[in-house]
């Protein structure tokens, strides 16, 4: 092996069917005083090392990770940026369960009682995890969300293959269309997953032209992220409704999406579908479920707004030690779609 061959290790985890790539090593140190600035820095310098983890022949179109960096809010145990196969997301709310679970199984964070608290900085904010101890081991987590509100209700796009479609785009730590499978002929059961990523990624690039997607306080969280499919059942009930989330370039989240519960929460307290303390199941495309409720309200900018707790749980499946040697003309990434 050559002497510059370059070494990354990770801790590998999934929470829903959805993968986290926890970087442990390797990775270069970035610039900037602040975690959006670490961001931008991650994008314009370091990208080609976002791309070796999250492309083949490390990783796959769906790929998911997360790096801990040193965080600027005095209150927050840990920063985040997340990654995966388009770039750096704002929230990410399965991640968030799995960093939970990490930190206090790596110590990075203290474990006494029954619960640990996890004050993990994210690109959106300070995200607020509480993780359950039950005989030494640490289990499900849920976190509380930045402030979520509803940004345009009932809005509608112009795109080539469905003609006027109305959609609502809420924000939980990111921006997302969201609307019922049904208003495009789909369905969450019975269409084929491909037909579901081409008319999200369609729905997406329209909405992104033809909407104001713009943050009240911060201009880089001011970009339409995923579409989220929904099967339509939004009032109050004890049943699970379903909905698939389309993200990033055509990446499908194999769970219910943290961040895209938290908005599907704002937009059903805002149209009187849901009270604070009511809790919903969520499920995804693997089956797995988040449960949600709404716990404060609060304000965005000049937006009514509410804090939303999401909860799920997070497993390991295994660690791993990744090289990229000088000589590989594959070894920095790649991606094949079907």
């Amino acid at each position: 092996m050559a002497q510059n061959t370059i070494r990354i290790t990770t801790v590998e985890m999934h929470t829903g069917g959805e993968p986290v790539r926890i970087i442990t090593g390797g990775y270069p140190p970035l610039r900037g005083a602040t975690l959006l600035e670490k961001r931008r820095d991650a994008g314009a310098r370091l990208d080609s090392w976002r791309r070796l983890l999250m492309a083949e022949p490390r990783g796959h179109a769906d790929m998911y990770g997360a790096l801990l960096v040193e965080p600027d809010l005095p209150a927050a145990d840990l920063a985040v940026l997340f990654l995966h196969n388009e770039g750096y997301s704002t929230m990410c709310g399965h991640a968030v369960m799995a960093l939970g679970r990490y930190a206090v199984d790596r110590g990075l964070v203290a474990a006494a009682g029954p619960e640990a608290v996890v004050r993990l900085q994210c690109p959106c904010g300070l995200v607020t995890a509480s993780v359950a101890i039950a005989g030494g081991r640490a289990g499900r987590v849920s976190f509380r969300s930045v402030p979520a509100f509803a940004r345009a209700r009932d809005a509608v796009v112009l795109t080539d293959t469905f003609g006027p479609v109305t959609l609502d785009l809420a924000y939980g730590g990111a921006f997302y269309g969201v609307l019922p499978a049904a208003a495009l002929g789909l369905d969450l059961r019975r269409s084929p997953l491909g037909r579901i990523v081409e008319a999200a990624m369609q729905l997406k690039a329209a909405a992104a032209a033809q909407l104001a997607v713009a943050h009240p306080t911060e201009p880089d969280l001011g970009f339409l992220y995923g579409i989220v499919f929904t099967d339509g059942d939004d009032k109050f009930s004890d049943d699970a409704t379903q909905n698939i989330c389309v993200f990033a370039d055509g990446q499908v989240d194999r769970s219910p999406t943290g961040s895209g519960v938290t908005a599907r929460l704002a937009l059903m307290h805002r149209k009187g579908q849901i009270a604070p303390g009511q809790a919903r199941r969520f499920c995804s495309i693997t089956g797995a479920e988040f449960t949600g409720r709404v716990v404060a309200t609060a304000t965005a900018g000049p937006h009514q707004a509410v804090i939303v707790e999401v909860a799920g749980e997070a497993f390991y499946t295994g660690e791993a030690s990744f090289w990229v040697e000088p000589e590989d003309p594959l070894g920095h990434g790649f991606l094949l779609r079907r």
